[in-house]
């Protein structure tokens, strides 16, 4: 950990001026780490482009390869999912339900909060929503089902036509039946048991099993990430995740046992996870600092957390309004206001993927909260968004002027089309004066 105090040297660990773009491009590394990304790349567009040509044939292949598993078949059966359900828990099952249930109350909300459709002295603008998504959801041995949720339910609330789920089977060919219960009571509609590029590669392009969607959602390895960034333009995608972020803002009323708790959380997803308090006492630095090494000897993901937490940034300041002005220009996904009076600081951050106000704790979030977990990350703050209903939505401008306005428009419009050399866009405008 990093214990630093002022303003100034805060700033230089947590000013994001250089972006970071977490998996996917290393701006320190040169040598074998350069190469490493680069054979990487390579690997990757590889992948896509035996996709593009061989369809289900390299699904198949690329499985058997990459993943060690021989399928007789792409797709999971309805029968599979309802058969998922006799192997989880049922008190597992509620959870997910309620969960589902808050995640689609609020964007049900956040849909009624958008603009509607609209025509306006002949100007408006149709919204309506896409008609096939993808979403990417890491597996094999493990299950991520809050990812399902929180990337599904935004898709559906929207009014998107069709989902299609992708994830690595395990072992056996199959898929983690706690996915599939997620799935279906997050209302996908096909899943197909294919990973990493090539799962990307087929819904980006389609195969003869796999339908082309138009946007593709959900975290992912290297591997993922780069193939996202690779069919960016063929599909749209929702973001190029990178590790998980936290940054707790503290003041002498903070409880070091629930920041270090917080920190933690975070800490454990991966060994890269970027976590960071600021805080105006000294005193609570030094505490949670000693609550870390603490809580860290009896976390099950002791070797994750504690490479991560290594590199954790503790910056004392002078005031609250140096901490806000550090949140903003590290522009974290998660931000925690450990702080007295935390709602009214809520206003002054403008870069930040979700903030927590007081006690609620960011893992909250990460599953039943009710806004999606899918954040920008890297700094992307700054400029991107949550993903959320708006993120499965697209405007259609509509122009529907009347002859007069045409009319009294044209001379502008002409005097700028041939200022630019565009004579024929004059020359269209100018035939309907005659």
């Amino acid at each position: 950990m990093k214990l630093v105090k002022g303003f100034q040297n805060a700033r230089k660990l947590l000013a994001r001026e250089v972006p970071d773009y977490g998996y996917y491009v290393s701006f320190s590394g040169k040598g074998r780490r350069r190469l490493k990304k680069l054979l990487e790349l390579q690997a990757v567009d590889e992948i896509i482009r035996s996709v593009c040509a061989r369809g289900d044939n390299a699904l198949f292949d690329y499985t058997r390869k990459l993943d060690r598993v021989e399928l007789d078949s792409l797709e999971v059966s309805k029968t599979e999912i309802s058969e998922a359900y006799e192997a989880v828990d049922k008190k597992l099952v509620s959870a997910l339900q309620l969960a589902a249930d808050r995640i689609r109350g609020f964007h049900s909300v956040c849909k009624e909060k958008l603009s509607v459709n609209f025509l306006s002295e002949g100007l408006g603008r149709q919204v309506s929503p896409l008609n096939k998504v993808g979403i990417y959801v890491p597996g094999g041995t493990a299950s991520y089902p809050s990812t399902v949720l929180m990337t599904a339910i935004p898709a559906r609330v929207a009014g998107v036509k069709e989902v299609i789920m992708a994830t690595p089977p395990n072992k056996g060919g199959a898929v983690h039946p706690l996915t599939l219960v997620a799935a279906d009571i997050a209302g996908v509609d096909r899943v197909f048991r294919v990973g990493g590029a090539q799962a990307i590669a087929a819904l980006a392009f389609g195969t003869e099993s796999v339908p082309k969607v138009d946007k593709i959602c959900g975290p992912g390895n290297i591997f993922v990430v780069l193939a996202k960034k690779l069919v960016f333009g063929a599909v749209d995608i929702e973001s190029l995740a990178g590790p998980s972020e936290i940054v707790i803002v503290a003041d002498e009323t903070a409880d070091p046992k629930l920041c270090a708790a917080d920190l933690l959380a975070q800490a454990e997803h991966d060994v890269q996870t970027f976590t960071a308090l600021i805080t105006v006492s000294s005193r609570v630095a030094r505490d949670v600092i000693a609550e870390i090494e603490r809580q860290l000897k009896s976390l099950e993901r002791r070797s994750v957390a504690s490479e991560s937490i290594s590199r954790c940034v503790i910056a004392v300041v002078n005031s609250m309004d140096e901490a806000i002005e550090l949140v903003n220009l590290c522009a974290p996904e998660h931000v925690s206001l450990m702080i007295k009076g935390a709602a009214s600081y809520v206003d002054k951050i403008h870069s930040a993927g979700c903030i927590f106000v007081g006690d609620c704790p960011a893992a909250l979030g990460d599953y039943v909260a009710g806004p999606s977990h899918v954040l920008p990350t890297g700094g992307s703050a700054r400029f991107s968004s949550p993903l959320g209903v708006e993120g499965f939505l697209k405007i259609t401008n509509i122009v529907a002027l009347g002859s007069d306005i045409s009319k009294r428009l044209s001379e502008a419009a002409i005097a700028i089309a041939e200022a630019e050399g565009l004579s024929g866009h004059a020359k269209a405008i100018r035939m309907r004066l005659l």
